[in-house]
């Protein structure tokens, strides 16, 4: 994996580059598309190649693991090969997944003991074994294991749980270095930074992970619960620190704002399973607001889902006529309003990359906040 950093704001620290991969190039800032079980729920890869184009999307170790198997993955020949999707994709290793079953999971030193969602099964993920998971998915960027603490998060748990991340950091690039790939691509690896909302750890996190020497780093433990504010101040702390020449990546990222003031502080790239879990329940994000599309004040309302035109639902259906398949709780009506919102981010990101290169980002992300920032 090569990262090309192309462009700098020269009012913030927004970045324009390009990531080269084996499956193609990610023009960054990039917003990847959650396709946790080998699927972006609700879009078909046709629409999704054709109308969103993102040039890469996001996997799931923990639920790829579980289901379909990873020995039904590799006798496909790998995720891609599988699911039909012939450009990039990146792996979650399993560590949030892992801290959102707090009931059902016990964590060690040696790894996480966990019960399956699906049927109560007995599972061990460790550093090592996730590695090797994550080689026979095959996806071009997979990234370590780690502890995602909670929200709120006492200090000396942070800080035991921060260095045990390191600690399985250090295992995990010793055991890819014995572990060949499973196929004709190669893999790019990222650590994470953690250390909950504390400054010094995050700090302390940034600087282990980015003596790593990875070709990308990944910022987690954000989007848990904590204030925006916070969220930001993290980040900023740790683009700092960071690597200037290789992408940053902030895990589980978030609303539009948030990936615009994100952006600002030097967040390459983002995933999120917001615009289409909100979406399948109504809620749409356009340029100038959120519309909750159930409201009676759209019945009578034929104009386009968005004038931004983001993608070809925007200008083939209005309103009226989506709001009418929520109400006759129509599945389609999940799909129009899904491809909305995962058209919209990626337009987003993509005039963002512009106005970067064209350096008057700041000014833009300005008045998209203040627009944005409306229930319609």
């Amino acid at each position: 994996m090569k990262f090309n950093l192309l462009h700098t704001d020269p009012n913030t620290k927004a970045r324009a580059g390009t990531i080269e991969t084996d499956h193609g190039s990610i023009a960054t800032p990039i917003f990847m598309p959650v396709g946790t079980v080998a699927s972006v729920k609700g879009v078909h890869q046709r629409e999704l190649r054709e109308e969103i184009d993102p040039d890469i999307i996001l996997g799931n170790t923990y639920h790829l693991y579980l289901r379909p198997s990873i020995d039904i993955l590799e006798k496909a020949g790998g995720l891609h090969k599988f699911m039909g999707w012939d450009r990039n994709i990146l792996t979650d290793s399993g560590g949030y997944q892992v801290y959102s079953l707090s009931a059902n999971r016990k964590i060690k030193e040696e790894g996480v003991k966990f019960k399956s969602h699906i049927d109560g099964s007995l599972h061990v993920f460790t550093p090592e074994n996730v590695m090797e998971i994550q080689r026979k998915i095959g996806a071009d960027i997979i990234m370590a294991f780690d502890e995602c603490t909670p929200y709120p998060c006492d200090y000396q748990y942070a800080k035991r749980s921060m260095h045990m991340t390191h600690r399985w950091l250090d295992r995990c690039i010793d055991h890819l270095k014995k572990t060949p790939l499973s196929y004709a691509h190669d893999q790019a690896f990222f650590p994470i930074v953690q250390g909950s909302t504390y400054k010094d750890l995050r700090i302390q996190s940034a600087e282990y992970i980015a003596n790593a020497g990875a070709v990308g780093n990944a910022i987690g433990g954000l989007s848990v619960g904590e204030p925006a504010e916070e969220m930001y101040a993290m980040s900023e702390v740790v683009c700092d620190i960071l690597p200037e020449d290789k992408p940053r990546y902030l895990m589980g990222v978030g609303t539009p704002i948030n990936i615009l003031e994100n952006i600002a502080l030097g967040i390459d790239m983002f995933d999120c399973v917001m615009p289409t879990r909100n979406a399948r329940n109504g809620m749409l994000f356009t340029a100038h607001g959120t519309i909750n599309i159930k409201n009676r004040k759209w019945a009578d309302d034929f104009s386009a889902l968005d004038e931004m035109g983001t993608t070809f639902v925007d200008t083939e259906y209005s309103k009226a006529y989506l709001r009418h398949l929520f109400a006759a709780n129509e599945y389609l009506g999940k799909q129009i309003a899904t491809i909305h919102n995962l058209g919209f981010y990626l337009w987003l990101v993509r005039e963002a990359r512009k106005r970067i290169i064209a350096g008057d980002f700041g000014e833009w992300k300005t008045k998209m906040v203040r627009q944005m920032d409306k229930r319609l």
